[in-house]
């Protein structure tokens, strides 16, 4: 499960068209062989830990338990964490805090401030729903998303909805422009269940501001119309990289016409193997061809370990029609994009952008169907052109049991260049670090319940991880020694 250093170089530092110039990775191996941060597999071992804000949960009771006297997560000697945002707290615009909190962003505040946008999941007629001071919503559901301004003492200073009336606001993803992309996992049509009145499974986009600002809810309906789970920005280009939360799930790009402004609208693409390389394998479970016939499109589910950490070459075909009227077989986008050729990845989730390039997660790929982590490199020089590289993929131990890395989800770049991957799967959850030689290892879990971890990123100062439990909907914040030398 491991690559050697010259490897992780190879896929993430500076390969295309920047040569001569280190990368975000190449400075961190200069400040690792200077001691400035951590080496080695993990932390080490977890333990449960009280929160350090305990007092202050004293008497507030989820899932049967006090947050106060009950330990919420597992973590590595020398972190401690914080428990913040609970749904069912009041807000500071006369709302209470939604449930089901899911995908996150951290942008810097004001006096030491960091500003987190947050999704919640909720659905149609979900409890806890979103409802802005404003009273305006897209339509009338309970998905959204709030901001919620943390002090330097990861305490909240004050929270509010900052857009609503969407539906099951999975995960998105930071712009360079300070905004958060929040993604709509649904695609429910007028007139459909729980008083559905618009077309859905759009993107839309929230400012980072401190004030209490409702956004807009325009769809940026140029991005896509379909089951959207994340969004990168690629901060050279401006381009924004798309997963899609389906079996058959394409990866897709959209172009804006005017770089930052993506009601300009664009072009929207989606992603095909073009490396003979690829050509010749065959799924474990069949025996069958990866390609598919008569389309050429590559099946990335099954099969294609033994290309793991090959960067291999890519294009990019267009989606004729981004926003289809229904959700017919014959009209969907991935349907689209595999006429032409586009690559086939199974349950799109979490993406990042960091150490030049563009992660995205596949929850249940594999051949082990635990899960993969991609790496995706643009060519700056021809927009046709990149790679994609497989850079984890996670197996079953030889007992049945799951590995390091089970249905992984939503992801993001620590500023040290580690991946940290939330789980959603079964059984124990677990938030798993990749580090530089391509290692995994677990550095916490939740031991409060069985529910999925969400939304990680790091605060703007680098030293805070603020991460998600979705039920009851939590938010943790991190800290302790992480440029410690790790054995």
């Amino acid at each position: 499960m491991s690559v050697s250093r010259r490897e992780f170089l190879a896929i993430t530092g500076a390969g295309v068209a920047a040569a001569a110039v280190l990368s975000p990775l190449d400075l961190f191996y200069q400040k690792a062989a200077s001691g400035q941060v951590a080496g080695g597999a993990g932390y080490g071992p977890l333990a449960p830990k009280l929160a350090e804000n305990a007092k202050e949960l004293a008497g507030i009771i989820k899932d049967g338990l006090d947050l106060g006297t009950t330990p919420i997560l597992e973590l590595p000697p020398g972190f401690n964490y914080t428990a913040i945002s609970i749904t069912g707290q009041p807000m500071h615009d006369g709302g209470m805090v939604p449930g089901l909190h899911d995908g996150m962003a951290a942008f810097p505040g004001d006096k030491n401030t960091t500003i987190l946008v947050r999704n919640h999941e909720v659905g149609s007629n979900g409890s806890n729903p979103v409802v802005p001071s404003n009273g305006i919503k897209y339509d009338q559901l309970g998905g959204g998303t709030t901001t919620v301004i943390v002090g330097p003492d990861r305490r909240v200073r004050y929270q509010y909805a900052s857009i609503a009336g969407t539906i099951r606001n999975c995960a998105g993803g930071p712009t360079p422009w300070g905004s958060w992309i929040t993604c709509e996992e649904n695609v429910s049509l007028p007139g459909a269940s729980g008083g559905v009145t618009k077309k859905h499974g759009y993107n839309f986009e929230v400012p980072a501001t401190a004030s209490i600002n409702v956004a807009e809810p325009i769809p940026l309906v140029a991005m896509g119309r379909f089951n959207h789970e994340a969004v990168a920005v690629e901060p050279e280009t401006g381009w924004i990289f798309e997963t899609e939360d389906e079996g058959d799930s394409l990866f897709y790009r959209f172009r804006p016409n005017v770089k930052g402004d993506l009601r300009s609208g664009g072009v929207l693409e989606a992603l095909k193997i073009t490396d003979a390389r690829i050509n010749g394998l065959t799924d474990p479970r069949n025996g069958q061809s990866i390609i598919e016939a008569g389309t050429g499109s590559a099946n990335t589910v099954r099969g294609i370990q033994s290309l793991k950490d090959v960067p291999l070459e890519v294009t990019w075909v267009t989606i004729d029609n981004p926003d289809p009227a229904d959700n017919s077989t014959a009209n969907r986008t991935r349907t689209q994009g595999r006429l032409k050729g586009a690559a086939r990845f199974s349950r799109g989730e979490g993406a990042w952008f960091g150490n030049g390039v563009t992660y995205f997660v596949c929850s249940n790929g594999g051949d082990a169907g635990k899960g993969q982590v991609f790496a995706y490199r643009s060519d700056l020089n021809d927009a046709t052109k990149g790679t994609l590289t497989l850079v984890v993929e996670a197996p079953a131990n030889s007992d049945g049991t799951d590995s390091t890395l089970a249905a992984p989800d939503n992801i993001c770049v620590a500023p040290f260049g580690d991946l940290f991957i939330c789980e959603d799967g079964s059984g124990t959850e677990y938030v798993v670090g990749v580090n530089r030689d391509g290692e995994l290892y677990r550095f916490a879990a939740n031991v409060f319940n069985g529910s999925e971890f969400a939304g990680a990123c790091f605060s703007p100062d680098s030293k805070t991880l603020f991460v998600n439990l979705q039920s009851p909907g939590i938010t943790c914040a991190i800290w302790g020694p992480w440029t410690r030398k790790r054995a």
